[in-house]
Order: structure tokens, then C-alpha cells, then sequence
């Protein structure tokens, strides 16, 4: 996914004043792990970090022994399986975090609008806000569908590395939703190619016929995501689309600039 929404060791926070230092250096760690693809060493861990051997040991063994970290044979380290569950909750509700961001959409737009992850190979719709309109795009937030049929998908694949996107492809099928989902690797490819071009990513009757959706990834997320909005084909106009596109990338970065922030009280 998009390296905007990476960590890198150049991005690291600097400790901050008040905080409790081994804590900073811990998830520090865990976010190096992350980046290195879930498993490292220590040699590894000291030279991204400029932390010295015995503080990273130190540091790893009280991972490991609550289950963050777990050492494998070959004595390196990977992320652990308690992390999952607070993945699972934080996913959960990032999608409750971006409802008032979605109802400011519905309220610019006229439109419904989504929130999406991408888990796997597949896109999963954590949250939504219906339009007004009696005729509208609904979505079971939970639902999944495949990358290549949606304008979300096309937005959380936009800056992923091409041999990547072909490898999922290649494992998902695609298989077609309509007539005209795109199902071929080459033809997905030029389309992120003109998302990183124009910004945003366009559904054209690809997933359901009669229905365009717009959407943009958001910036620097933690994980993956995408906010869109969907509407009738006769109203998600090639005008409309000049109106909602710069609505839906102010949204994108608010809401992007909201999970960056720190959540503590004054």
C-alpha cells in the first residue's frame, strides 16, 4: 500500500516530554517490526533504532513474555498473536471514528459514503452513512468484495509496488462483477496508473451496473483506507464528479489529520 501511510525510521516521533520513555521505545520496536515485514533481529532492530543491544533485549524479552513478540527457531523476532486482537479492535473502530467525517459527505455531496480497509486481498467496508435520497447506494458495513471491481479498491492498490497488485490478482481471479469490471492485470494497472495521475479513482458501473462510486485513499493512515461516496449513475455525473472530487480529498485529509492525532485531553 501506499508508502505515505508507512512508517520509516526517518518518521520516528521523537520522545515526547511527560511520556514514559521504555513505552515509546517498546512500540518504537514493534513499529520497526511492522515495517521490516513482521520479523527481525536484534542486530537489525539496534541499527534502525540507534538503541543499544542489551535495551532492545531487554525491551523484546517483556514482549515476548506478554505476548506482543515471539521468538522464533531461528532466534530472530516476530509480531506476536496478541497483537491481533487489537488490530481487530482498532480497525473496528476506525470506521466509528470516520461516521462524522462520512456525514459531513452525505451533507456536501447528496451521496452515500463509505469507509474501506483493505484485508487481505479483499476490500471490507467498515463504515457508511446512507444519503437522504429515497433512490441510494446501500452497503453492508462488513461486506467484502474483490479490488479490482471497486473505486475504493482501486484507491488503497493507487501506490502499491506493480509486481505486488499483479500477485493478488493472480490470487483473487478477477472475476467479473458486470460488464464492465476491468479483468485483466494490464487494464487494473492503467487504471491506478490514472488514479496517481487525477487523485482519485473511479467506479464506472464496474461493481454494480447503474452505480458510480468516487474515492480517494487517506493520507498517511495507519492502515490502508479509503473513503468514497456512490450514487445512480445518472446523478454521479462526469460534472458532478468535477464538484465532489476536491469535497472528498478535503475530507480525506481532515480525517487523515484526526487519526494522526494523539486523542489526549489538554
Amino acid at each position: 500500500m501506499p508508502p505515505s501511510h508507512a512508517s520509516t525510521s526517518d518518521s520516528k516521533p521523537a520522545a515526547s516530554s511527560g511520556g514514559v520513555q521504555s513505552l515509546e521505545r517498546a512500540f518504537d520496536l514493534l513499529e520497526r517490526m511492522a515495517d521490516a515485514g513482521g520479523e527481525v533481529g536484534l542486530s537489525e532492530l539496534s541499527a534502525s533504532s540507534g538503541l543499544p543491544l542489551p535495551t532492545i533485549h531487554r525491551l523484546m524479552r517483556t514482549l515476548v513474555l506478554c505476548g506482543y513478540v515471539r521468538q522464533q527457531p531461528n532466534r530472530r523476532y516476530a509480531l506476536g498473536p496478541r497483537l491481533i486482537r487489537l488490530g481487530e479492535s482498532a480497525s473496528r473502530l476506525l470506521g466509528t471514528w470516520a461516521r462524522p467525517y462520512l456525514a459531513r459527505l452525505v451533507e456536501e455531496t447528496g451521496e452515500t459514503a463509505n469507509m474501506a480497509l483493505l484485508d487481505g486481498d479483499e476490500v471490507v467496508y467498515v463504515a457508511q452513512v446512507p444519503s437522504k435520497h429515497s433512490m441510494r447506494m446501500f452497503t453492508e458495513v462488513g461486506r467484502r468484495v474483490l479490488p479490482h471491481t471497486t473505486g475504493v479498491g482501486k484507491a488503497l492498490l493507487a501506490h502499491t509496488p506493480p509486481e505486488e497488485v499483479r500477485a493478488l490478482l493472480g490470487r483473487t481471479g478477477m472475476p467479473a462483477a458486470t460488464e464492465k469490471t476491468i479483468t485483466s492485470p494490464d487494464g487494473f494497472l492503467e487504471a491506478l496508473e490514472q488514479v496517481r495521475r487525477v487523485g482519485y479513482a473511479v467506479d464506472d458501473n464496474e461493481q454494480e451496473v447503474g452505480v458510480r462510486c468516487l474515492a480517494v485513499p487517506v493520507p498517511d493512515s495507519p492502515t490502508a483506507a479509503a473513503i468514497s461516496i456512490s450514487g445512480p449513475a445518472g446523478r454521479v455525473t462526469e460534472a458532478a464528479t468535477e464538484r465532489i472530487v476536491p469535497i472528498l480529498q478535503q475530507a480525506a485529509k481532515e480525517l487523515s489529520e484526526s487519526l494522526a492525532g494523539n486523542g489526549m485531553a489538554g
